[in-house]
């Protein structure tokens, strides 16, 4: 029985941490409020960017899981470094593999379906930042002083996310009253969403095969829908009225960010609602034998987990495609 350490207890590291107990592994969680821990699944409150104390609290461990998101969306040039370091140097004296769950920001605006070959030639700050996280990591990895892997995912649905977290998510409540929804960008070209529980069990798949090491790969996602197909399929799935989708004029975005940190964020990431964003995981699939789960599966999963009256909202149904071997 292998020791997992899953720093982070969000929708992903929560995720990670349940699948891992159900395979039997011994499993700590790590953040900084800690939680209750379970015959499953250990909690223990840690200062992720503090990496003597981080580097104690792993201990001995086999695999080591950067799930980590840190909350406020306008200071990851600040939260970010110290957290990455904190981990490289944990890894590195644990001797614990690192699995890094990652985003598309880092390769900046699209020539077509996005590939882990893709360059990451990211312009803006953030995109800049998560490209550097990972050359940092990858020049730890070919220096020897650790083993290291990523899984970059599009942006999340699925159980358990919280609203702010997830730009169709936060709309359901809207369309459950009927109203329209505004979104940032263009809400008829076509994007990719990845399923929470697809993207925990890509990084475990990743942990636990010796081809990943060394290089990035992309969560197998659905086949990509617009905002406007994916809320119209969100509101059938609740019994909403027909989704009434409209963009943001970005003039009005622009002008919301001079009072507003995170309206200037989505002008920054104006390439990734204006235009097609896809994510290319068909070598994933073939390497690892991954298949995403199926875009009515990720609807009513999503759904399930905020239907007034049922417990799925508290993060724990994430039960529905769970990052299946493809047949």
């Amino acid at each position: 029985m292998a020791r997992h350490v899953v720093v982070g207890k969000g929708p992903v590291g929560s995720t990670t941490a349940r699948l891992l107990a159900e395979q039997g592994h011994e499993v700590l969680v790590l953040s900084r409020s800690g939680g209750t821990s379970t015959d499953r699944v250990e909690h223990r409150a840690v200062d992720a960017a503090d990496a003597e104390a981080l580097t104690r609290a792993v201990g001995r461990a086999d695999l080591l899981y950067n799930a980590v998101n840190p909350p406020d969306y306008t200071t990851w040039s600040r939260d970010w470094p110290p957290l990455a370091a904190a981990l490289l140097t944990a890894a590195e004296r644990s001797g614990a593999g690192l699995v890094v769950m990652g985003n598309l920001y880092g390769y900046g605006r699209p020539s077509g379906p996005l590939t882990p070959q893709s360059p990451l030639a990211a312009t803006d700050e953030k995109g800049r930042l998560r490209a550097q996280l990972w050359t940092d990591a990858l020049a730890a990895h070919q220096a020897g002083r650790l083993r290291v892997t990523e899984a970059r995912a599009s942006d999340f649905v699925g159980p358990g996310i919280p609203p702010a977290q997830s730009h169709l998510v936060r709309q359901l409540e809207t369309l459950r009253r009927g109203r329209r929804a505004w979104v940032v960008g263009d809400p008829d070209v076509r994007h990719s969403w990845t399923h929470v529980p697809d993207a925990a069990a890509t990084l475990i798949a990743l942990g636990a095969d010796d081809r990943s090491w060394g290089r990035a790969w992309h969560v197998p996602s659905p086949a990509p829908r617009s905002q406007r197909q994916a809320l119209t399929d969100l509101a059938r799935a609740m019994g909403a009225p027909p989704a009434r989708v409209s963009g943001i004029p970005w003039p009005v975005l622009r002008a919301a960010g001079l009072a507003v940190p995170l309206m200037r964020v989505f002008g920054a990431i104006r390439h990734q609602w204006d235009q097609e964003f896809v994510l290319d995981a068909s070598e994933t699939t073939a390497v690892f034998g991954l298949a995403a789960t199926p875009w009515d599966d990720v609807v009513r999963s999503t759904v399930a987990a905020v239907q007034p009256g049922t417990s799925a909202g508290s993060g724990s149904s994430a039960e529905a495609g769970t990052g299946r071997l493809k047949k």
